[in-house]
Formats: C-alpha cells, structure tokens, sequence
C-alpha cells in the first residue's frame, strides 16, 4: 500500500516530463502545441460559461426560493414508499444539475446528522455514483455541437436512478 502512495506522488510528474520528452523526440514545437490547446480551451470556456451561468442560477433560485423544500415534501409519501430517506430527495434533485450545489446541500446534511451516520453515508455514496446529468448534457453537447441526443438522456436518467438505488443499498451494508 505504501508503495501505491509513494508513487502516486511521482505519476504525474514522470508522465508530465515523459510528454514533453516524446514531443521533442518527434521534434514537436511542444510549447507551441501547449499554447494552441490553451487558446482552444479557453475558447471552450467562452462558448459554455453562459450555460453554466444559468445552471448555478436556477439552482441557486430554487434553493434560495424553498422550491426544493417544497418538492420534497411533495415527494416525501414516494420516498417512505420506497424506503428512501426524504432527508435526501433535494440533494437527488439538485446533484443532476449542479455538483457544487448538491456539495452544500451535503454539508448541510453532514452538519444536521453527521457524515457517518445513515444519510451521510447514503449522501456520500450516492455523490460518487451519480452524474451531474443535465449539466454534462447543457455543456459538452454545446462544446461539442450535438444536437440529436437520441437516447442520451434517457441513458443517463436510468443510471442516475441506478446510483442512487445502490447508494441506499450499500448504505445499509455499511452499517452492519
């Protein structure tokens, strides 16, 4: 194990030094290269910062406005159907359109009922087996200039579901 941790101090650095090296074997302009990816980039940037400048507003209006809250007591007799913790449902909300909002909400949750307890646990693994959906959708379809998404949605609302159905799952393995 204490290798694994001690090369991971030296991956990137070797594969840094390793890229260069094959560009100047290849006689790449390798700084000329970097340039043009960083002017490419920050094009990128420029073309999807009004998206995402509308994402972490609507969040934010919904968060701020209580909507989420009243969204999840509206979903909260579905939930106790489902044996899902009402606690949780903005958090499964807000987490497909914004990781760092669904973060705060996190913290809330980790400060209210602490990060080991059931619904730390379930709202940590459920952060690391979810996507944030529309976003991902929003943006690198736009960079990319998709239009026919076909089945992408879909796709990706059923795996969502599916993280969050094993997130619950796993949880109470955790536990015991």
């Amino acid at each position: 194990m204490n290798f694994l941790v001690y090369l991971s101090n030296y991956i990137l650095p070797i594969l840094f030094f390793y890229l260069i090296g094959f560009g100047l074997l290849m006689k790449i302009p390798v700084y000329d290269e970097f340039v043009k990816g960083a002017k490419e980039g920050l094009t990128t940037v420029a073309s999807i910062l009004p998206t995402l400048v509308g994402l972490m507003m609507g969040v934010g209006v919904l968060r701020a406005s209580g909507a989420l809250e009243a969204l999840g007591n509206l979903l909260s007799p579905l939930a106790e159907l489902l044996h899902f913790p009402k606690e949780l449902i903005p958090v499964s909300i807000v987490r497909m359109f914004s990781s760092s909002a669904a973060t705060g909400l996190v913290l809330d949750i980790f400060e209210q009922y602490g990060p080991d307890s059931y619904l730390g646990i379930i709202t940590s693994i459920m952060m690391s087996c979810t996507e944030t959906v529309f976003y991902t959708l929003s943006v690198y379809f736009l960079a990319a200039k998709v239009t026919k998404t076909r089945w992408t949605l879909s796709g990706a609302l059923i795996a969502t579901l599916a993280g969050i159905v094993i997130s619950v799952i796993l949880a109470g393995f955790a536990l015991f």
